[in-house]
């Protein structure tokens, strides 16, 4: 008996079903029986299944005699399931690799519950991904419960293929999916309101389609009416349940937003259906309203109670709401620009605050990166100079530590220090509407040394530099005066990057001063890592080549595995994947159940980097950074060829690499296995990078930029390392 049943309804989904099929039959976790149910289908469906079927024999096709539908498809595969678990999976959207086993894996945690509820992802058409926007819910809890104890789980989207169910479960309540559309609503809220022990799973599991055309609930049809249909199925199993009653409040809530959001799609009904799709809304909307009802709780879907034409008259309301919401928005701007241009006019005439400087890192996010370890310097040696921190938003100025002074980005106090002040000090362009007052020094960062094209060399790579306006970036660095170089390499790429009048300042990079001088680090201490434990740093790029630019190179399970008994993987994505789906595709999982520290939202880098004792990296530029610990790095390159022709680079890291290099996971596993990423080529590898890229990083850069560029004295400048190795060269002069 497998331990998982996954049933695939298929009709009219020639285009997409191998995809789907794939995505099942190639997970890692193999004890799956696949049930696909040919639902009659027209187009070559069918013979793709039998097709599959010939070839894997975990595969079983039923070919039905007639078209039944979506629901009727299932049901029909049920008795001939025999899993432990009953998976649905919709024959035009995929599993995410690794998905079975995650599921697998939190069902034993979880001692089997009744269902399993786990994330996804709208993966759209033109290849965009967005992952669900309540996925916070799925990590509130580490146990089991009911819907009772954590009502907040029926605001899921209420589908049947985000779940796993227990199928003896199933089987003792006979739930069974009705005809129609919307058929999950009846299936869905009964099995969750009767389950004794649910659990959740804080990964996305499944790339849900959104189609251009051809979905079933993007037709425009009279079909849509059947949600009433669904609704009453609902309402009558609670009626069943005499212990389900305190629920209707709930469910009669959901049931008005529901029809209402079919209503509002432009595409779901035909217009002459409209009318009467409101009135059988409104009519089910009253008859199932509970006794004593707040009215309160009710108030955004009164229109209910009114007629069509009064909805009409909301509707166009709420858009007329919006244009002028739009319309206000462009009139903030014009005042906002005309004040600026205001204050642009006193800047002739009120003189420069020399002693107010500003600071910003990482798009307005707090203190990070190289200007924080200027703004510490600053407050040291010259405690006279005002460091104020432009945050972008309330949120991030809550952030900061006490006694740091800020501003709000765009703030008026913003339009009025940017009119003052002396000296801008950034890892990222400031704003475009700031005007670049004569006699302001601007000081820019950068954020590590180059490895990957950058500015101007963006304009041969259209892939790299999609969404991404140059020409605006070059005229945002022409405000520079000062590009700091953390060594030749660096000084040399931003020159040719950004062809601006700025001088270079070889100062080295401030926020490695602590990597050079050693510092404390709690992070050990914080993530509960063994203080004996030899703790391997991974941190990937992001890539050009695919939309989103997370691409999963290794298997983080499999690699904190195979570094065995002793050692702790710490991961830390790209901090442009921070926020997006990467994590949910299985790192925030591993980091919950302990298999791996996810360190991704860690503000300080070089917090993390203290407390690691090696770094494994493919192209990130936190290898420049790391080498100053003079700890072993291994460059994973397995994809070199691939990054190189759709990102640019300039240098072969992977024959100027500052440790070993691995181009398969088989080789990384044996370098870690074997000693070899700690053995003397791989420290004379790495002593030859740093000569060449810590060149000016000597640990007092921070207070190199401070004396030099802020307080004008004479200081001088890294005495430098020895001259990189005989042969070294930069790609420039061959690009």
């Amino acid at each position: 008996m497998p331990r998982l049943s996954v049933i695939v309804p298929c009709f009219k989904v020639q285009g997409f079903l191998r995809e789907c099929l794939d995505s099942v039959l190639e997970q890692s976790f193999h004890d799956i029986e696949v049930i696909a149910v040919d639902d009659r289908s027209p187009d070559g469906s069918g013979a793709i299944l039998d097709e599959y079927a010939a070839r894997d024999p975990r595969l079983r096709v039923l070919h039905l005699p007639e078209n039944v539908g979506l629901g009727r498809a299932r049901n029909a595969a049920l008795p001939y399931a025999t899993g432990d678990f009953l998976l649905f999976l919709d024959s035009d959207d995929t599993l995410t690799p690794g998905a079975l086993r995650a599921v697998t894996d939190r069902l034993a945690e979880t001692g089997d519950p009744d269902v399993l509820v786990f994330d996804y992802a709208r993966t759209y058409w033109w290849g965009g991904t967005r992952r669900n926007a309540l996925a916070e819910v799925l990590s509130a809890t580490d146990g089991v419960f009911t819907a009772a104890e954590r009502p907040e789980i029926l605001d899921l989207l209420m589908v049947v293929w985000n779940k796993a169910y227990r199928r003896d479960f199933v089987e003792e309540n006979g739930f069974r999916f009705p005809p129609g559309y919307y058929e999950d609503t009846p299936w869905t809220f009964p099995v969750m309101l009767s389950a004794g022990r649910i659990a959740t799973l804080d990964r996305i599991c499944v790339n849900y389609r959104q189609r251009r055309q051809g979905s079933i609930l993007s037709t425009t049809s009279r079909k849509h009416f059947d949600v009433h249909e669904q609704y009453k199925r609902v309402f009558a199993f609670v009626d069943a349940h005499p212990e389900l009653a305190g629920w209707r409040p709930r469910l009669h809530r959901r049931m008005g937003e529901h029809c209402l959001d079919i209503l509002a799609k432009p595409d779901r009904l035909p217009p002459a259906a409209r009318a009467e799709f409101f009135r059988r809304t409104a009519e089910l909307y009253r008859a199932f309203r509970p006794k004593g009802a707040d009215p309160g709780d009710l108030r955004d879907l009164d229109v209910l109670a009114g007629s069509y034409a009064s909805y009409l008259l909301r509707e166009q309301a709420g858009r007329a709401g919006r244009a002028g919401g739009r319309q206000a928005l462009r009139v903030r701007r014009a005042a906002g620009a005309r004040a600026r241009r205001a204050l642009t006019g006193l800047r002739g005439r009120r003189p420069l605050d020399e002693e107010l400087v500003l600071y910003s890192a990482a798009s307005h996010q707090g203190l990070r990166g190289d200007p924080a370890a200027v703004y510490r310097a600053a407050r040291e040696i010259a405690p006279r100079l005002r460091g104020v921190w432009v945050v972008r938003d309330a949120e991030v100025a809550a952030e900061l530590p006490a006694g740091v002074d800020h501003v709000l980005l765009d703030s008026p106090e913003y339009l009025r220090l940017t009119a003052r002040a002396k000296f801008f000090v950034n890892d990222v362009n400031w704003p475009g509407t700031l005007v670049k007052r004569p006699g302001s020094v601007h000081v820019h960062t950068h954020r590590g040394t180059p490895l990957k094209y950058l500015g101007a060399d963006l304009l041969g790579k259209p892939g790299a530099r999609l969404g991404l306006d140059v020409p605006q970036m070059l005229r945002r660095a022409d405000r520079w005066d000062h590009s700091l170089a953390a060594n030749r390499h660096s000084e040399l790429v931003w020159e040719r990057a950004y062809p601006c009048h700025f001088a270079s300042a070889r100062t080295g990079s401030p926020r490695n001063d602590v990597l050079v001088a050693g510092g404390p680090t709690d992070f050990r201490a914080r993530h509960g890592i063994p203080p004996d434990h030899t703790v391997v740093l991974y941190a990937p790029t992001r890539r050009d080549y695919v939309r989103g630019g997370h691409v999963d190179r290794i298997d983080l399970a499999r690699f904190a595995a195979d570094l065995g008994e002793g050692h702790t993987l710490v991961v830390r994505l790209h901090p442009a994947l921070a926020t997006g789906p990467a994590r949910g595709l299985g790192l925030a999982e591993l980091h919950r159940r302990g298999i791996v520290v996810d360190a991704t939202g860690e503000p300080h880098a070089e917090e993390v980097m203290l407390a690691s004792d090696a770094l494994v990296t493919d192209y990130s530029s936190i290898m420049f950074d790391y080498a100053n610990l003079d700890r072993p790095i291994v460059v994973h390159a397995d994809d070199w060829p691939t990054f190189t022709a759709s990102r640019g680079a300039y240098l072969d890291i992977t024959a100027e690499a500052p440790g070993h290099v691995s181009r398969s996971y088989r080789e990384l596993a044996w370098l870690f296995a074997s000693g070899g990423w700690r053995d003397e080529e791989s420290a004379r590898l790495r002593a030859d990078f740093r000569c060449r890229f810590c060149e000016f990083d000597d640990g007092r850069a921070a207070e190199r930029v401070v004396r030099t560029l802020l307080l004008g004295e004479a200081m001088p400048e890294p005495p430098g390392r020895v001259p990189g190795p005989a042969g070294a060269r930069d790609l420039l002069a061959s690009t």
